[in-house]
């Protein structure tokens, strides 16, 4: 049994090698730097991209084994140039397990960030927001996560020299990251929350039991991503910022239909706020 199983095993975990190196060979080609940081830009998100200054450009599919955004408001490019004053790799767009990928299909993009040597990820997502006295627009810095998407990118056999088998996630949001965050909000005067994001597997939203349940479970908003790039990022030893933009209110006792238009609406009423932030952290770095 494990003269036959080994070999597979060994197999696996090179092939995922060497489609990363692959991925990140494509990329340095370009781009021949080691970034400060990488950055997840979620729905509606993307206008942070303009603050960049680009020196690269790379469309999802001319990077090998990325694959393609299908959600409306994803661009599916990789930017690669400056953002307060450090170099950053940034996805506009990033990928979701209700569009069809697996989750190690959904992260592949993170372990290539990490092989580039980015040392931290900021990641960002719309939400919708649970918390009572939390409104449309409201920035959360996440705290923690609740995983309900059923499923761990982390399944399968495990490569060592990338990261440990059991990787401890008691603190998988870096509090140094988080201070800096909060020390920008103050210094500007933007709300700035702080809690809970829970990741379900979605495409559909919520039934009102449902939002009760979440909120009961702990969780101040809810979306349907983040939380397995976060996972393989600190699996990879990546210092991790998350923020969540809240785009809509999902009071079951107040419910009203959620449209795309109107999250997105809402999304780009709010970007300069997240654009500012994620700058003034890049910049006390």
């Amino acid at each position: 049994m494990t003269a036959t199983h080994e070999p597979t095993l060994s197999s696996s975990l090179a092939e995922q090698r060497a489609r990363i190196d692959a991925a990140a060979c494509a990329i340095t080609a370009r781009w021949p730097y080691t970034p400060d940081a990488a950055l997840i830009l979620g729905t509606g998100l993307g206008a942070l991209a303009r603050e960049i200054r680009v020196e690269a450009e790379f469309d999802y599919g001319d990077v090998p084994g990325f694959p393609l955004s299908t959600v409306e408001s994803h661009a599916g490019r990789l930017l690669a140039g400056r953002l307060g004053g450090k170099r950053v790799l940034a996805m506009q767009g990033r990928f979701h397990r209700y569009e069809g990928y697996s989750l190690q299909e959904v992260t592949f993009p993170v372990r290539v960030l990490r092989a580039l040597g980015a040392p931290r990820l900021i990641v960002s997502n719309a939400c919708g927001g649970m918390h009572p006295l939390w409104a449309p627009g409201d920035l959360m810095l996440i705290a923690d996560h609740i995983n309900l998407l059923g499923d761990s990118p982390l399944i399968g056999p495990n490569d060592d020299a990338i990261g440990p088998r059991f990787p401890d996630l008691s603190a998988c949001y870096d509090e140094g990251l988080r201070s800096h965050a909060r020390a920008v909000a103050t210094a500007t005067g933007m709300t700035l929350r702080e809690g809970v994001y829970v990741a379900v597997p979605g495409p559909n939203l919520e039934t009102r039991a449902e939002y009760r349940m979440l909120r009961t479970m702990g969780a101040d908003v809810v979306g349907m991503s983040t939380v397995p790039e976060v996972i393989v990022a600190v699996h990879g030893g990546m210092q991790v910022l998350g923020i969540s933009l809240i785009t809509d209110q999902c009071l079951p006792d107040a419910l009203e239909p959620a449209t795309l238009d109107r999250i997105l609406a809402t999304a780009a009423r709010s970007e300069p706020h997240l654009t500012a932030l994620v700058q003034g952290v890049l910049e006390r770095l």
